[in-house]
């Protein structure tokens, strides 16, 4: 049931992808925002409490929905599924932005392409150049990919079902509502949403490491996992980006962005001469642009084919 619900949904999101600006998107934000204006107080407790009310809102509902079709038949309860996978599974969100960014590019258009970044990243981008741009480009799409995508195929094998994509999507979306704002960035109230989804996010961040190494140069990208991933402040991002440059031959992440600022020295960097403080590989391109969109599909059917292969041994058990 789990791999029929998302290909339809993957071949749904070819001809009517979900808006980022959908009604159900829409709720939840407003519903985290009434969270964070009721609980908070300027306290880490405060913030446990505000996430745990944001998932029995949410999370509950859904397994609480999802037993109860048990027992109106399989249809029902694959329906429910498709629609659940479909607001969470995001293949498509984001894609239209790196596709426009790549032709951007292409027709040497810098300006359109830091506007489309500036966007997308809601980050300044005025002064960046067209490396920078394709390497923020090839690392912003890695990571959503990720959380659009192989994070919720990860938790959708979960006992609790579709609720774990739900769960791990909005853990995911509180971890940056109530810690990126201005008002937000130094408060404690985000701690404990920002320390769960580390914990939600441990091991599908890792899968997505390894699937990218194995579609990928293997070699490359378990020598940049081991050796570089601690650069990052944010480990998972680190995992991902450091495995996922690595696969392609791409150096992604800087000292002073997006990578940690700490010497090699003070990480427990691996096997690495003291004097090589950037990530093996070529600078990123145009040509990365494309090499990345050939990692996410092949890492895409590299989990289909996983999936199916639970499938059939469920189904033989």
């Amino acid at each position: 049931m789990t791999l029929f619900s998302i290909l339809v949904v993957l071949v749904l999101e070819q001809f009517r992808p979900l808006r980022r600006d959908n009604p159900v998107y829409g709720w939840i934000v407003a519903l985290a925002a009434r969270v964070e204006r009721s609980f908070n107080a300027g306290r880490a407790e405060h913030g446990r409490l505000g996430w745990l009310v944001m998932m029995s809102a949410l999370v509950a509902p859904t397994l609480l929905v999802h037993w109860l079709l048990a027992y109106a038949g399989p249809l029902a309860q694959l329906a429910w599924t498709v629609l659940i996978v479909y607001l969470t599974l995001g293949f498509r969100h984001y894609s239209h932005y790196f596709s426009s960014i790549q032709i951007a590019l292409n027709n040497g258009d810098l300006m359109e392409a830091r506007r489309l970044l500036a966007e997308w990243s809601r980050t300044e981008t005025a002064e960046l150049d067209a490396r920078d741009i394709a390497r923020l480009a090839v690392e912003r799409s890695l990571v959503t990919t990720h959380r659009n995508v192989f994070g919720v195929f990860f938790w959708l094998l979960a006992p609790i079902g579709p609720a774990g994509a739900v769960l791990y999507r909005v853990a995911e979306y509180l971890a940056r509502a109530w810690s990126e704002p201005a008002h937000l960035e130094n408060e404690a109230f985000g701690q404990f949403a920002r320390r769960a989804f580390r914990v939600i996010d441990w091991v599908p961040a890792r899968l997505t490491a390894i699937a990218f190494a194995i579609v990928g140069n293997f070699e490359d990208a378990v020598y940049a996992w081991r050796n570089f991933a601690r650069r990052w402040s944010d480990e998972s991002t680190g995992i991902i980006l450091s495995a996922g440059g690595g696969a392609m031959g791409v150096r992604l992440g800087t000292p002073t962005e997006n990578a940690s600022s700490l010497p090699p020295t003070d990480v427990g960097v691996i096997d690495t001469p003291p004097d090589i403080d950037v990530l093996p590989g070529e600078e990123p391109s145009l040509r990365a642009l494309q090499s990345t969109v050939g990692l996410i599909w092949r890492a895409l059917l590299l989990w289909i084919l996983v999936l199916l292969m639970i499938s059939v041994a469920n189904w033989l058990g």
